[in-house]
């Protein structure tokens, strides 16, 4: 890939996606084969005036000898200077990007039982800091080709001509591929739009119908809303967290959902997929989940603590979206989620309820806003599903059909 289609690229992550303003400290996520791009990234902070830049490194093989040769008790430990450096993220407030290009098989092999109780015990000690942070720093997650994802997503290519073929799917789902800061203006413009019809209509329930058996009724917030595109922190900062992204989401009523829906892709957690699966809710609640593959890894999941098992997010997406018309299965969230519509299991967002800046979290979790230490994408949306509103004031207004918006905002 060119140098300068991958510096136009750094530049959007720095400068669209986190946003980085003059004096801001940033923080980088990535894979250790990723040493190339983030070095140009690293740069394009520096240009856009970042006070410093400190990259973190991540190797999934060594996180799988740790779990191979570490006792429960040992990794379930948050150590002083674990501890000291979250304290010191919540106290600067450092934008943070992450870089995402792990194998999606990455972890198969892995005791799935102990890394579940290593993030159960873990989870209980940082919450407290991770909710001190809450909508107050920029964020943003986007990818770059691992060798082993690029063979995952291309098997039968050879290596090299995978991760080129990965750089211009990733590319060009991103709206990167020609004018990037004109693109993505113009991609929130309409991201805005289409939020601001959905916020209008006053929903209270969503209907989900779908020919592969999906059949599935969600209450909404009341004081909720739908967003899209960027977002702002409490100080004004505004940002994209997401590269690519095309949802509108809204965070759900805890407690309000009601029947079964079947994934349309596989759902990549802890390292391994979970693949042709379907969960039935009751009183909101997940109380039945069946999977072809790894099914004791997805009642796993929504087990980790007592929110995981409860939504916290529906997003609409079409299927005529990029990341769809690529006709490509990523076998990664940030991309297979803006494929086609989807669900989340666990944590909702606290920022979809009108005048969150001026609740504590407390209250937005007492309107309904769930919280748990998991949150899971799963794609439901193809070409069978019908979505209808069922707004407060009694009215049926259809927003999918076959899996398309059925408006024009």
């Amino acid at each position: 890939m060119k140098q300068t289609v991958l510096r136009n690229y750094a530049r959007l992550i720095a400068r669209v996606g986190a946003n980085i303003q003059k004096g801001q400290e940033v923080v980088i996520s990535a894979e250790a084969d990723q040493a190339a791009f983030v070095t140009l990234l690293v740069e394009e902070c520096y240009r856009a005036k970042a006070k410093r830049v400190w990259v973190e490194w991540n190797y999934e093989p060594l996180r799988k000898l740790d779990y191979r040769h570490c006792a429960t008790t040992t990794l379930s430990r948050v150590e002083d200077w674990e501890k000291a450096r979250l304290e010191r993220y919540a106290k600067a407030l450092p934008c943070t990007i992450a870089l995402t290009s792990r194998d999606p098989d990455g972890l198969k092999g892995v005791n799935q039982e102990k890394m579940a109780k290593v993030q159960q015990k873990r989870y209980p000690i940082v919450k407290p800091i991770y909710d001190s942070m809450e909508n107050k720093y920029p964020w943003c997650i986007a990818a770059v080709p691992g060798v082993a994802w690029a063979k995952k997503v291309f098997p039968g290519l050879p290596k090299n001509r995978a991760v080129e073929k990965l750089w211009e799917a990733i590319l060009k789902t991103a709206r990167a591929d020609g004018d990037p800061i004109a693109a993505w203006a113009a991609h929130n413009a309409e991201m805005e739009k289409r939020c601001a019809y959905l916020n209008a209509l006053g929903i209270g329930t969503l209907r989900y119908r779908g020919d592969n058996g999906t059949d599935l009724t969600v209450g909404l917030i009341p004081e909720g809303m739908f967003l899209g595109g960027g977002d702002t922190t409490l100080s004004g900062q505004f940002f994209n967290p997401n590269i690519p992204t095309e949802e509108c989401f809204t965070t759900p009523m805890r407690g309000q959902a009601e029947g079964v829906v079947y994934a349309t892709k596989p759902l990549s957690y802890s390292g391994e997929l979970i693949e042709n699966f379907s969960v039935r809710f009751e009183n909101g609640k997940a109380v039945e989940v069946r999977a072809e593959k790894n099914q004791a890894l997805l009642e796993k999941m929504i087990s980790m603590d007592e929110g995981a098992a409860y939504l916290g997010e529906c997003a609409l997406v079409p299927v005529d979206s990029p990341v769809s018309e690529s006709g490509l299965l990523f076998y990664n969230t940030l991309f297979d989620e803006n494929a086609a519509c989807h669900l989340a299991l666990g944590m909702g967002f606290t920022n979809t309820i009108r005048g969150y800046e001026n609740k504590t979290l407390e209250e937005c979790r007492a309107m309904g806003v769930n919280d748990s230490m998991e949150h899971n994408d799963f794609m439901i949306g193809y070409e069978g599903l019908d979505i209808d509103a069922v707004t407060r004031d009694g009215r049926t207004v259809p927003i999918f059909r076959r899996g398309r918006w059925a408006f024009e905002a």
